[in-house]
Protein backbone atom coordinates (compact mmCIF):
# COMPACT_ATOMS: atom_id res chain seq x y z
CA UNK A 1 0.00 0.00 0.00
CA UNK A 2 1.19 3.51 -0.81
CA UNK A 3 -0.36 6.44 1.04
CA UNK A 4 0.63 10.04 0.33
CA UNK A 5 0.27 11.65 3.75
CA UNK A 6 0.87 15.25 2.68
CA UNK A 7 -1.07 16.86 -0.17
CA UNK A 8 -2.91 20.13 -0.74
CA UNK A 9 -5.63 21.54 -2.93
CA UNK A 10 -6.93 25.09 -3.29
CA UNK A 11 -9.15 26.97 -5.69
CA UNK A 12 -6.97 30.09 -5.83
CA UNK A 13 -3.66 31.33 -4.43
CA UNK A 14 -5.57 33.97 -2.46
CA UNK A 15 -6.81 31.19 -0.19
CA UNK A 16 -3.23 30.98 1.10
CA UNK A 17 -3.25 34.65 2.08
CA UNK A 18 -2.50 37.84 0.16
CA UNK A 19 1.18 37.97 1.10
CA UNK A 20 1.76 34.34 0.21
CA UNK A 21 -0.09 34.73 -3.08
CA UNK A 22 2.03 37.76 -3.96
CA UNK A 23 5.23 35.84 -3.24
CA UNK A 24 4.07 32.88 -5.26
CA UNK A 25 3.39 35.13 -8.22
CA UNK A 26 6.66 37.05 -8.00
CA UNK A 27 9.50 36.52 -10.44
CA UNK A 28 11.69 35.29 -7.57
CA UNK A 29 9.23 32.48 -6.95
CA UNK A 30 8.10 31.78 -10.50
CA UNK A 31 8.21 28.00 -10.07
CA UNK A 32 5.86 28.18 -7.11
CA UNK A 33 3.48 30.57 -8.84
CA UNK A 34 2.84 28.07 -11.62
CA UNK A 35 1.70 25.32 -9.26
CA UNK A 36 -1.64 23.74 -10.10
CA UNK A 37 -3.39 22.63 -6.92
CA UNK A 38 -6.79 22.18 -8.54
CA UNK A 39 -8.84 19.12 -7.61
CA UNK A 40 -8.59 17.64 -11.15
CA UNK A 41 -4.80 17.91 -11.09
CA UNK A 42 -4.70 16.33 -7.63
CA UNK A 43 -6.83 13.45 -8.86
CA UNK A 44 -4.50 12.89 -11.80
CA UNK A 45 -1.32 13.08 -9.70
CA UNK A 46 -2.64 10.56 -7.16
CA UNK A 47 -3.32 7.82 -9.71
CA UNK A 48 -0.06 6.11 -8.73
CA UNK A 49 -0.90 5.82 -5.01
CA UNK A 50 -3.57 3.94 -3.11
CA UNK A 51 -4.70 6.87 -0.97
CA UNK A 52 -3.86 10.44 0.01
CA UNK A 53 -4.34 12.82 2.90
CA UNK A 54 -5.64 16.21 1.73
CA UNK A 55 -4.88 19.24 3.91
CA UNK A 56 -6.97 22.28 4.61
CA UNK A 57 -5.44 25.51 5.89
CA UNK A 58 -6.56 28.29 8.21
CA UNK A 59 -4.46 31.23 9.35
CA UNK A 60 -6.45 34.26 10.43
CA UNK A 61 -3.20 36.14 11.00
CA UNK A 62 -2.47 35.96 7.25
CA UNK A 63 -6.13 36.21 6.21
CA UNK A 64 -5.77 32.73 4.71
CA UNK A 65 -8.22 29.87 4.52
CA UNK A 66 -8.60 26.77 2.39
CA UNK A 67 -12.02 25.86 3.81
CA UNK A 68 -12.44 22.52 5.48
CA UNK A 69 -15.81 22.21 3.75
CA UNK A 70 -13.99 22.46 0.41
CA UNK A 71 -11.63 19.65 1.49
CA UNK A 72 -14.49 17.52 2.82
CA UNK A 73 -16.43 17.84 -0.42
CA UNK A 74 -13.40 16.79 -2.47
CA UNK A 75 -12.65 13.87 -0.16
CA UNK A 76 -16.26 12.67 -0.29
CA UNK A 77 -16.02 12.19 -4.06
CA UNK A 78 -13.57 9.33 -3.50
CA UNK A 79 -13.94 8.57 0.18
CA UNK A 80 -12.15 5.24 0.02
CA UNK A 81 -8.94 6.80 -1.29
CA UNK A 82 -8.94 10.31 0.17
CA UNK A 83 -8.75 11.41 3.78
CA UNK A 84 -9.33 14.99 4.90
CA UNK A 85 -7.07 16.83 7.34
CA UNK A 86 -8.68 20.00 8.66
CA UNK A 87 -6.90 23.32 8.85
CA UNK A 88 -7.21 24.60 12.43
CA UNK A 89 -5.93 27.92 13.78
CA UNK A 90 -5.46 27.66 17.56
CA UNK A 91 -5.20 31.45 17.79
CA UNK A 92 -8.59 32.01 16.16
CA UNK A 93 -11.95 32.02 17.91
CA UNK A 94 -13.16 28.77 19.50
CA UNK A 95 -10.21 26.54 18.58
CA UNK A 96 -11.71 23.47 20.25
CA UNK A 97 -14.93 24.10 18.36
CA UNK A 98 -12.90 24.10 15.15
CA UNK A 99 -11.74 20.56 15.98
CA UNK A 100 -15.29 19.41 16.71
CA UNK A 101 -16.49 20.94 13.44
CA UNK A 102 -13.70 19.12 11.60
CA UNK A 103 -14.72 15.83 13.17
CA UNK A 104 -18.33 16.42 12.13
CA UNK A 105 -17.11 16.80 8.53
CA UNK A 106 -15.42 13.41 8.72
CA UNK A 107 -11.87 14.74 8.87
CA UNK A 108 -9.33 12.22 10.16
CA UNK A 109 -6.90 14.78 11.64
CA UNK A 110 -5.98 18.43 11.89
CA UNK A 111 -3.07 20.50 10.61
CA UNK A 112 -1.47 23.51 12.26
CA UNK A 113 1.35 25.81 11.22
CA UNK A 114 2.83 27.52 14.29
CA UNK A 115 5.32 29.71 12.41
CA UNK A 116 2.65 31.20 10.15
CA UNK A 117 -0.13 31.22 12.73
CA UNK A 118 2.13 32.90 15.27
CA UNK A 119 1.95 30.63 18.30
CA UNK A 120 4.32 28.52 20.31
CA UNK A 121 3.27 24.86 19.94
CA UNK A 122 2.74 24.63 23.71
CA UNK A 123 0.52 27.75 23.90
CA UNK A 124 -2.34 27.17 26.34
CA UNK A 125 -5.03 27.52 23.66
CA UNK A 126 -3.18 25.10 21.40
CA UNK A 127 -2.87 22.58 24.23
CA UNK A 128 -6.66 22.52 24.50
CA UNK A 129 -6.78 21.70 20.79
CA UNK A 130 -4.40 18.76 21.21
CA UNK A 131 -6.34 17.48 24.21
CA UNK A 132 -9.52 17.42 22.13
CA UNK A 133 -7.69 15.74 19.25
CA UNK A 134 -6.50 13.03 21.62
CA UNK A 135 -10.08 12.49 22.80
CA UNK A 136 -11.28 12.19 19.19
CA UNK A 137 -8.30 10.08 18.03
CA UNK A 138 -7.31 12.72 15.46
CA UNK A 139 -3.57 13.03 14.71
CA UNK A 140 -1.96 16.46 14.52
CA UNK A 141 -0.01 17.29 11.35
CA UNK A 142 2.53 20.11 11.60
CA UNK A 143 3.24 21.97 8.36
CA UNK A 144 6.28 24.07 7.53
CA UNK A 145 4.69 26.53 5.11
CA UNK A 146 6.64 27.48 1.99
CA UNK A 147 7.34 30.19 1.20
CA UNK A 148 7.36 31.76 4.64
CA UNK A 149 6.19 35.35 4.81
CA UNK A 150 8.20 38.03 6.59
CA UNK A 151 5.65 37.85 9.42
CA UNK A 152 6.28 34.15 10.11
CA UNK A 153 7.96 33.44 13.45
CA UNK A 154 10.66 30.87 12.73
CA UNK A 155 11.31 30.06 16.40
CA UNK A 156 7.76 28.70 16.59
CA UNK A 157 8.52 26.39 13.66
CA UNK A 158 11.31 24.53 15.44
CA UNK A 159 10.50 20.83 15.95
CA UNK A 160 11.98 20.90 19.48
CA UNK A 161 9.10 23.18 20.50
CA UNK A 162 6.84 20.09 20.23
CA UNK A 163 8.72 18.28 22.99
CA UNK A 164 6.46 19.69 25.71
CA UNK A 165 3.36 18.76 23.71
CA UNK A 166 4.57 15.18 23.23
CA UNK A 167 5.44 14.89 26.93
CA UNK A 168 2.04 16.21 27.97
CA UNK A 169 0.05 14.06 25.53
CA UNK A 170 2.18 10.94 24.93
CA UNK A 171 -0.72 9.14 23.23
CA UNK A 172 -1.29 11.86 20.62
CA UNK A 173 0.14 11.08 17.16
CA UNK A 174 2.08 14.09 15.85
CA UNK A 175 3.46 14.22 12.30
CA UNK A 176 6.14 16.80 11.58
CA UNK A 177 5.95 17.81 7.93
CA UNK A 178 8.96 17.97 5.59
CA UNK A 179 11.20 16.36 8.21
CA UNK A 180 11.02 19.66 10.07
CA UNK A 181 13.21 21.38 7.47
CA UNK A 182 15.54 23.18 8.07
CA UNK A 183 15.89 21.50 11.47
CA UNK A 184 16.09 17.92 10.22
CA UNK A 185 18.34 16.44 12.91
CA UNK A 186 16.27 18.18 15.58
CA UNK A 187 13.25 16.39 14.15
CA UNK A 188 15.03 13.03 14.15
CA UNK A 189 15.95 13.54 17.81
CA UNK A 190 12.29 14.24 18.59
CA UNK A 191 11.25 11.06 16.74
CA UNK A 192 13.70 9.00 18.76
CA UNK A 193 12.52 10.54 22.03
CA UNK A 194 8.76 10.14 21.63
CA UNK A 195 6.89 7.00 20.61
CA UNK A 196 3.99 8.74 18.87
CA UNK A 197 5.90 11.46 16.99
CA UNK A 198 6.53 10.88 13.27
CA UNK A 199 7.70 12.87 10.26
CA UNK A 200 6.96 12.87 6.55
CA UNK A 201 9.68 13.13 3.93
CA UNK A 202 7.85 15.61 1.69
CA UNK A 203 9.73 18.68 0.56
CA UNK A 204 13.11 17.22 1.44
CA UNK A 205 12.52 14.57 -1.23
CA UNK A 206 12.72 17.29 -3.91
CA UNK A 207 16.30 18.02 -2.79
CA UNK A 208 18.04 14.65 -3.35
CA UNK A 209 21.35 15.45 -1.64
CA UNK A 210 19.54 16.65 1.48
CA UNK A 211 17.26 13.61 1.33
CA UNK A 212 20.26 11.28 1.11
CA UNK A 213 21.87 12.83 4.18
CA UNK A 214 18.56 12.93 6.06
CA UNK A 215 17.97 9.23 5.49
CA UNK A 216 21.52 8.37 6.55
CA UNK A 217 20.93 10.35 9.75
CA UNK A 218 17.53 8.72 10.30
CA UNK A 219 19.16 5.31 9.96
CA UNK A 220 21.89 6.23 12.44
CA UNK A 221 19.26 7.62 14.84
CA UNK A 222 17.35 4.32 14.40
CA UNK A 223 14.12 6.11 13.48
CA UNK A 224 13.60 5.00 9.88
CA UNK A 225 10.36 3.30 10.90
CA UNK A 226 9.01 6.70 12.03
CA UNK A 227 9.19 8.20 8.52
CA UNK A 228 6.03 8.47 6.42
CA UNK A 229 5.69 8.94 2.69
CA UNK A 230 4.46 12.34 1.53
CA UNK A 231 4.85 14.44 -1.63
CA UNK A 232 3.67 17.91 -0.56
CA UNK A 233 1.59 18.07 -3.75
CA UNK A 234 1.42 20.33 -5.74
CA UNK A 235 5.05 21.22 -5.02
CA UNK A 236 5.92 17.66 -6.03
CA UNK A 237 4.00 14.62 -7.19
CA UNK A 238 4.07 11.23 -5.49
CA UNK A 239 5.56 9.67 -8.62
CA UNK A 240 8.53 12.05 -8.54
CA UNK A 241 8.94 11.58 -4.81
CA UNK A 242 8.99 7.79 -5.17
CA UNK A 243 11.55 8.09 -7.95
CA UNK A 244 13.73 10.34 -5.77
CA UNK A 245 13.64 7.77 -2.98
CA UNK A 246 14.48 4.77 -5.13
CA UNK A 247 17.36 6.52 -6.89
CA UNK A 248 18.86 8.12 -3.79
CA UNK A 249 21.80 5.70 -3.62
CA UNK A 250 23.17 7.10 -6.87
CA UNK A 251 25.27 9.37 -4.65
CA UNK A 252 27.12 6.40 -3.16
CA UNK A 253 27.80 4.49 -6.38
CA UNK A 254 31.51 4.19 -7.04
CA UNK A 255 32.41 5.93 -3.79
CA UNK A 256 33.03 5.00 -0.18
CA UNK A 257 29.87 6.78 0.88
CA UNK A 258 27.33 4.53 2.64
CA UNK A 259 24.11 3.55 0.90
CA UNK A 260 20.56 3.39 2.25
CA UNK A 261 19.32 -0.23 2.43
CA UNK A 262 16.66 -0.69 -0.23
CA UNK A 263 14.25 -2.47 2.16
CA UNK A 264 14.29 0.63 4.38
CA UNK A 265 13.45 2.85 1.40
CA UNK A 266 10.65 0.54 0.32
CA UNK A 267 9.30 0.54 3.88
CA UNK A 268 8.93 4.33 3.76
CA UNK A 269 7.07 4.19 0.44
CA UNK A 270 4.74 1.38 1.49
CA UNK A 271 4.19 2.21 5.18
CA UNK A 272 0.51 2.03 6.17
CA UNK A 273 0.06 5.50 7.64
CA UNK A 274 -3.53 4.79 8.65
CA UNK A 275 -2.41 1.94 10.88
CA UNK A 276 0.63 3.81 12.19
CA UNK A 277 -1.44 6.85 13.17
CA UNK A 278 -4.33 4.83 14.60
CA UNK A 279 -6.86 6.13 12.08
CA UNK A 280 -9.88 3.84 12.01
CA UNK A 281 -10.40 3.78 8.25
CA UNK A 282 -9.52 1.48 5.41
CA UNK A 283 -8.42 2.15 1.85
CA UNK A 284 -11.14 0.96 -0.50
CA UNK A 285 -8.77 -0.77 -2.92
CA UNK A 286 -5.13 -1.70 -2.79
CA UNK A 287 -2.71 -1.93 -5.69
CA UNK A 288 0.60 -3.70 -5.56
CA UNK A 289 3.90 -2.01 -6.28
CA UNK A 290 4.11 -3.88 -9.58
CA UNK A 291 0.76 -2.44 -10.63
CA UNK A 292 1.96 1.02 -9.67
CA UNK A 293 5.02 0.53 -11.88
CA UNK A 294 2.74 -0.09 -14.84
CA UNK A 295 0.34 2.76 -14.19
CA UNK A 296 2.67 5.50 -12.99
CA UNK A 297 4.09 7.93 -15.49
CA UNK A 298 7.28 7.83 -13.41
CA UNK A 299 7.74 4.16 -12.44
CA UNK A 300 9.84 2.86 -9.60
CA UNK A 301 13.30 1.99 -10.88
CA UNK A 302 14.06 -1.71 -10.68
CA UNK A 303 17.49 -1.11 -9.16
CA UNK A 304 19.64 1.65 -7.69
Amino acid sequence: MIIDTHTHIWSSLEQLGRDVAQRLRSQQAKRWGQLDASPPNHESAMECVDASFVFGFRCDRLDARVPNEFIADFVARDAGRRFGVAGVDPMADDPVGQVDAAASLGMVGITVSPASQGFHPAHSDAMLVYERCLELAMPVFVTQDTPLTAEAIMDFGRPAAWDEVARTYPGLPIVVGQLGHPWVEETLTLLGKHERVYADISGVASRPWQLYNALLSASSFDVMEKLLFGSNFPVDTPAKTIESLYTINAYSHGTQLPSIPRPQIRAIVERDALQVLGIDSQVSSERSVSEMKTESTSPIPSST
